[in-house]
């Protein structure tokens, strides 16, 4: 539990932020009194974007970013054979492009900031190799090595790039792999912690990650996934 506002008065911009994790980290930075700023497909006014659509633009961003959490994704579990170059180029325009597309609009704001901070968001599928995952843990994959990279580039400017790989988690994307209580117990039962995540649990990792007590973090990974990645 938090005492202080340590946050309050930073501009925070949330790309998918009604629902979900992303709903998650706005409800959780709405009470550090940050200044919200909130796109997403099923947003309203200039707030409404597809950051797939390649003419899509970000609207009324913030002249100052002190922090930028990029939300959007997906799960598209299929054998390999049954992955089409479609479905590839759908992965990759939601979890990757629609990422590189929103940290060039926000890269001004974020270099104003003086100490600004990305969120970008992985899976556990990327490190520890899970079958069906072929499409979701290429797109992340290149995720995670864009937030080095730009870590790297981005350090002289005082920007951190940071992202978060969890495991299953319960959101609407999650509904059909927890859609009864015998999926949701053989869920549970293959995470060491005995249960599968919930989207407070990343939001509360993803505020660590904004707030200057993590002003010593860049270029990370961080495994939010119940011991997935590291336990048997």
């Amino acid at each position: 539990m938090r005492k202080e506002k340590a946050m309050k008065g930073k501009n925070i911009v949330i790309i998918g932020g009604n629902s979900g994790i992303g709903k998650a980290v706005a409800e959780l930075a709405d009470k550090e009194e940050v200044n919200l700023f909130l796109y997403s497909r099923s947003g309203e006014g200039k707030n409404k974007i597809d950051i797939t659509d390649e003419s899509a633009e970000l609207q009324d961003l913030p002249e100052v970013i002190d922090g930028l959490v990029y939300c959007p994704g997906s799960i598209n579990l299929k054998p390999f054979h049954r992955i089409s170059m479609e479905d590839f180029k759908a992965e990759m325009d939601v979890n990757f492009f629609g990422a590189v597309k929103t940290l060039q609009a926000c890269m001004k704001g974020l270099k104003k900031s003086g100490k600004g901070s990305v969120v970008l968001y992985s899976t556990v599928a990327v490190q520890t190799g899970m079958g069906f995952h072929a499409g979701i843990a290429s797109a992340k994959g290149a995720i995670e090595g864009l937030a080095r990279s730009l870590a790297a580039e981005w350090a002289p400017n005082s920007i951190r790039v940071n992202a978060i790989a969890p495991s299953l988690t319960d959101t609407p994307l999650a509904k059909q792999l927890v859609s009864s209580d015998e999926k949701r117990a053989a869920s549970d039962k293959r995470h060491p912690l005995g249960r599968i995540g919930t989207p407070e649990d990343i939001a509360e990792a993803t505020l660590f990650l904004l707030d200057d007590k993590s002003s010593w973090v860049t270029g990370q990974i961080l495994h939010i996934d119940g011991g997935m990645s590291s336990l048997k």
